[in-house]
């Protein structure tokens, strides 16, 4: 006579709580995200770049809490340290995309940002081959802030309460692109013996 499994009594709430806890599961949502913004921003207007702003703020916010929550519970993993960077890059990047295809962004500094981002990707896997520190430096941590600081209120792009959302995001990007160039050099400069071999 075969016996009935028990039933999960887990209640629905603790099963999303335990779910929405880990690390990867994060990463995974962010970079879900990327297409929902896409797609919102194919769109450009009002209501949809609110959403689309909403979306990627909520994204950007787990990017914190991924690592905050593996270096808390212990839960650090190969696919957090590869995933967890190519995510922020894959939703930082679209994002100035779908920001260049509309012409609120200039293409040129979104060249720089992007560019920047895949030679460091390449340099910091070329440090960690050779057992080196591939951790970002706090002039990396104010170019991603920076990058998300401008990417929020550009992607709101029109007025709100007389205040221009285009102006204050612009004002970010050209922080963002200062950093972008700043960490990128310094980045290189620490990494110059790998240039000799």
């Amino acid at each position: 006579m075969s016996r009935k499994r028990p039933k999960d009594t887990m209640p629905l709430s603790h099963k999303l709580k335990k779910t929405f806890s880990n690390p990867n599961t994060l990463t995974l949502c962010r970079i879900g995200a990327i297409p929902i913004i896409i797609v919102l921003m194919y769109f450009p207007n009002r209501f949809c770049t609110f959403i689309a702003a909403v979306f990627f703020s909520a994204a950007a916010i787990t990017d914190y809490l991924d690592g905050y929550l593996a270096r808390q519970r212990d839960l650090v993993s190969s696919f957090g340290k590869i995933m967890d960077p190519v995510a922020d890059k894959l939703l930082v990047s679209s994002s100035f995309i779908m920001l260049v295809y509309h012409g609120w962004v200039p293409a040129w500094m979104v060249c720089i940002i992007i560019g920047r981002e895949l030679a460091i990707t390449g340099l910091r896997n070329i440090i960690a081959e050779t057992g080196g520190d591939v951790s970002a430096s706090w002039l990396g941590k104010y170019k991603t802030g920076f990058q998300i600081a401008a990417i929020i209120p550009l992607f709101f792009h029109y007025d709100y309460f007389t205040i221009s959302m285009t102006a204050i995001g612009t004002f970010f990007l050209w922080g963002a692109l200062i950093f972008t160039i700043w960490s990128g050099a310094d980045y290189f400069i620490r990494a110059r013996h790998l240039l000799k071999q």
